[in-house]
């Protein structure tokens, strides 16, 4: 299946329909009054997170989607039937835009979440709902309401606790194929990774983390250079990058120095917040480098990138080092988790001492009893 993580897309609510002006015309029941029923209501369509479901390339072919309207009422009391809703299935951790006014209609991050995209209209009034003790005859009725119209742009970005950031055949996908369940297309030329790949590690039988794999940056990406920056985006919702650099370039002319510089700054151009996400630097094709020149290379690559963060040395080939790198990461992650959780447990706890130093005699505090 190909990979599409961009679509756009045109949702049409159906019409409700139009109340009816009717009168009871049975034998034996003279001024029998009104008997308009109402219009059934029209459509709506919404979007609902399917973790099944990898890719937009359905709404990709499939751009237009449009519900039914109501029926419209009928006499002798008939209510005319409600459209059905239209559900749209979409990835897990797709974000969903307005078009025109760049809103965010919603952000499917948990399976299961279903986001209204498009409400369906409401049925007119029939006659019925006119009648009165003074208007015992009314001819009045209202047509339904139209549904909602818009063109909503679809941005997949894909769900992950670790993104791999490199440039072109630094080994990110065979890292990922490493230590991960993923199997990528790996070959001895430049961006063979063509789209984003997933692989779940696992460090032991209940313990795991999802790695992203992405298309390798290059040097003027932001302005379209080799595959451009365009899936950076799925590195955004990850809590660690990362920078795999290649520490034996094919050609000697190459400076992995200066490609990890301007690596770092095309993250810059594209999105700040997403440079300033925790990154570690992995050094990567050791395997490649004599033992008796691996100390100094390493120590004279980090001096010059003026490196302050994590380093971990590994070959992603013979996979040595990784272990050690997938433990890391894994007791980063549930350290971060952990103190999420502590704030959310801090933050409960001011919310309920909030309410219990409410004062019952307070004039702002009412005790509305039951009649």
């Amino acid at each position: 299946m190909k990979f599409i993580d961009e679509a756009k897309i045109e949702v049409i609510a159906g019409d409700g329909g139009n109340g009816c002006a009717s009168f009871c015309r049975e034998k034996f029941r003279p001024f029998g009054g009104p008997d308009g029923g109402d219009g059934g209501r029209g459509g709506s369509i919404y979007a609902i997170a399917d973790r099944n479901v990898n890719t937009l390339v359905d709404f990709r072919f499939s751009k237009l989607h449009k519900a039914k309207n109501g029926e419209h009422g009928r006499g002798s009391d008939c209510y005319g039937k409600g459209a059905d809703d239209i559900m749209l299935r979409m990835p897990v951790g797709t974000l969903i835009v307005d078009h025109a006014s760049g809103e965010i209609m919603a952000d499917l991050v948990e399976h299961g979440q279903t986001e209204l995209l498009a409400k369906g209209g409401e049925g007119g009034w029939g006659n019925i709902h006119f009648k009165s003790s003074t208007n015992r005859a009314p001819r009045q009725k209202t047509d339904g309401k139209e549904g909602v119209r818009r063109e909503l742009r679809l941005e997949l970005k894909v769900l992950a606790d670790v993104g791999l950031l490199g440039m072109p055949n630094a080994g990110k996908s065979t890292f990922i194929s490493a230590v991960s369940n993923a199997r990528p297309k790996i070959a001895d030329y430049p961006f063979t990774t063509l789209h984003p790949n997933l692989g779940v590690v696992r460090v032991s039988h209940e313990k795991s983390f999802v790695v992203a794999d992405i298309p390798g940056l290059i040097e003027g990406a932001a302005e379209g250079a080799g595959l451009g920056i365009q899936f950076l985006r799925h590195l955004q919702r990850t809590g660690l990058l990362l920078h795999i650099v290649d520490l034996a370039p094919f050609e000697e002319s190459v400076d992995s120095v200066k490609q990890a510089k301007a690596l770092v700054k095309e993250l810059k151009k594209y999105d700040p917040a997403l440079a300033d996400k925790p990154r570690w630097l992995v050094l990567n094709k050791l395997d490649m480098v004599p033992e008796a020149e691996r100390v100094k290379r390493v120590k004279d690559f980090i001096k010059r990138l003026a490196w302050k963060g994590p380093v971990f040395e590994i070959s992603a080939l013979s996979r040595d080092g990784c272990e050690e790198l997938v433990n890391a990461i894994y007791l980063h992650l549930e350290q971060k988790r952990q103190a999420e959780h502590r704030e959310q447990e801090v933050h409960m706890t001011e919310e309920a001492r909030g309410i219990a130093s409410i004062d019952p005699q307070d004039p702002r505090f009412k005790i509305i009893d039951d009649v």
